[in-house]
């Protein structure tokens, strides 16, 4: 059986470039601005462009469970995906949570992690992961496809169509 290992760092916000702290601080800001009457779980995520820009995005939950959508998906999906220039450099995920008493960071679900990787691909340049927690603690990958090993992308679609 095999292993996989890859690079990260655990480290305090307070340790970390001033630019990225105040990046973490944004998914901060907008997570208080999440809609989370179910879980009171509330996350936020603020996206560096390549252009020192930010976009931000918090999660919305729904009665209807499926229907709500992630804070790191609400950012992305207010990205330009037309201009690769500006592109995305860095991602920073919080969150916020009632009942949550642990403050260490948590990671983010599947889909978003799918749709981080995404970008990546998209951009052929790697995406800085920063994943901090209430209690001040941040796990930082240098690159997104850490966060999904054995992940799918259009090298699968393309391989796919020439095998039919």
């Amino acid at each position: 059986m095999q292993n996989f290992e890859f690079p990260y760092e655990r480290t305090l916000k307070t340790q970390l470039p001033a630019a990225i702290q105040a990046l973490i601080g944004e998914a901060e800001a907008i997570a208080d601005k999440a809609y989370a009457p179910y879980s009171h779980f509330k996350v936020g995520a603020a996206l560096q462009l390549a252009d020192g820009s930010t976009i931000t995005g918090c999660n919305h939950e729904n009665a209807s469970y499926p229907v709500g959508i992630c804070a790191e998906r609400a950012a992305l999906t207010a990205m330009d995906m037309t201009d690769k220039a500006k592109g995305l450099k860095a991602i920073a995920v919080t969150y916020k949570a009632r009942e949550h008493s642990l403050g260490a960071p948590v990671a983010p679900c599947g889909m978003c992690r799918q749709a981080i990787l995404e970008v990546q691909q998209w951009q052929g340049r790697p995406v800085e992961v920063y994943i901090h927690g209430p209690n001040g603690e941040v796990i930082y990958l240098a690159d997104a496809s850490y966060l999904l090993p054995f992940s799918f992308g259009s090298s699968d679609l393309h391989a796919a169509k020439a095998n039919i």
